[in-house]
């Protein structure tokens, strides 16, 4: 029992709740992605993610373990992809394109919102002393950790997903324009560029250029919200 006592008190529980507000984020970010492109296919006809239980905020729906572990340790990954049927489109390259696009901008949407209500918490006292009064200062400084960390990961996904490189959504904007035939012969090689793609991510590849976007895109972000923690 003593033992137990000690381990109890040896734990860093405001790193634990930190990590889990971290998983919170990425998971909220992930299924909001995933269910944006699965709402977007369906408005333009295609019920395959409707039809699949892909129209849902249930997380548990919609992530990829791997993809979901980057998220943590890298800031950016991905989710189990919605199934799209390109042939109930009535203009498939145009609305293949929409839906892609439809992910990265519900983050940056929700990026925006977060950030709004940060900007207006830091610009109100009377909010800050409320919330003080309801959940101590160590429980504000966790709900201001959680909103912060889900600006920047939805930044940073929104913007890894704007890269043109299969099978990101960028590269199926991209591939919208090309010939048919160019197209959907991509298209079937999407799950060899992935395992590169992943290759060059755990290496860092992308690590330079990548972090300074998601500096510029949190930096517009701040000056559109005037949010501080992000100017």
């Amino acid at each position: 029992m003593n033992a137990f006592s000690t381990f109890l008190n040896s734990m860093d529980w405001q790193g634990l709740f930190e990590f889990l507000m971290t998983m919170c984020a990425a998971l909220l970010c992930l299924t909001v992605h995933e269910l944006s492109h699965g709402l977007v296919a369906y408005k333009l006809g295609d019920p395959t993610a409707k039809n699949g239980g892909r129209l849902t905020l249930n997380p548990i729906k919609h992530i990829d373990i791997f993809g979901f572990a980057m998220m943590l340790v890298a800031g950016v990954g991905w989710a189990k992809a919605v199934p799209v049927d390109p042939r109930q489109f009535k203009n498939p390259k145009r609305d293949m394109a929409l839906t892609a696009l439809a992910g990265p901008i519900s983050n940056f949407i929700l990026a925006l919102l977060v950030a709004g209500i940060l900007s207006l918490l830091y610009s109100s006292q009377g909010l800050i002393e409320t919330m003080i009064k309801f959940w101590g200062v160590d429980g504000l400084v966790l709900v201001l950790s959680f909103m912060a960390s889900l600006v920047v990961m939805n930044v940073g996904l929104g913007i890894f997903n704007l890269f043109p490189i299969p099978p990101l959504d960028g590269s199926k904007v991209l591939f919208s324009v090309l010939p048919p035939k160019v197209y959907w012969a991509i298209l079937r090689y999407e799950r060899y560029v992935m395992g590169a793609l992943i290759l060059l991510l755990w290496l860092g590849v992308f690590d330079g250029p990548l972090h300074w976007l998601i500096d510029q895109g949190l930096y517009i972000v701040g000056m559109i919200t005037r949010c501080p923690l992000f100017l």
